[in-house]
């Protein structure tokens, strides 16, 4: 028997988030590595679920807000070797990349600055595992041309396009 959960993630508004799931300790501060040296001035918070042995939420972070959050969200979830960001002053395609890139990392399940609910199936013995995420809101429609131009327009005033 396994019993489904919803977990909204907790994070301020001007916040980003990136959940995924790892299989080894040193995820903490292979993530933390990953983060300051990818942008400089980032601001984050990040929590690990180890899922043996102690069976504690390991964390980092350079902002003490963003990384409380992250440990209440990664307690809450409880699913074995899930990993949360929250981060400010950075955009996910920032770092995506090289969190992929380290080893232990086994997938990424969302990156964005979205309202998320986390899909989450508990055994009967206890065990957590995420199956999924609700990443924001149900499209509205089909975007209109003033939609494109404002989408071109925002992508250059954040200088990802020329």
């Amino acid at each position: 028997m396994v019993e489904l959960k919803l977990f909204k993630i907790k994070k301020p508004d001007d916040a980003n988030i990136i959940l995924g799931q790892s299989h080894f300790i040193k995820t903490v501060e292979d993530l933390y590595e990953v983060l300051v040296n990818n942008v400089p001035g980032i601001k984050f918070g990040l929590a690990f679920v180890e899922s043996s042995g102690a069976c504690k939420v390991r964390s980092e972070g350079n902002d003490a807000q963003l990384k409380k959050m992250a440990e209440d969200n990664a307690l809450e979830i409880g699913a074995g070797h899930s990993f949360i960001i929250l981060m400010k002053d950075a955009y996910p395609i920032n770092v995506l990349n090289a969190i992929k890139d380290i080893p232990e990392v086994c997938t990424v399940y969302c990156a964005t600055a979205n309202p998320v609910e986390v899909i989450v199936a508990q055994s009967q013995e206890g065990g957590r595992g995420i199956l999924g995420v609700i990443d924001g809101l149900k499209p509205a429609g089909i975007e209109s041309e003033t939609d494109i131009a404002w989408r071109h327009d925002f992508l250059r005033k954040i200088g990802y396009k020329l």
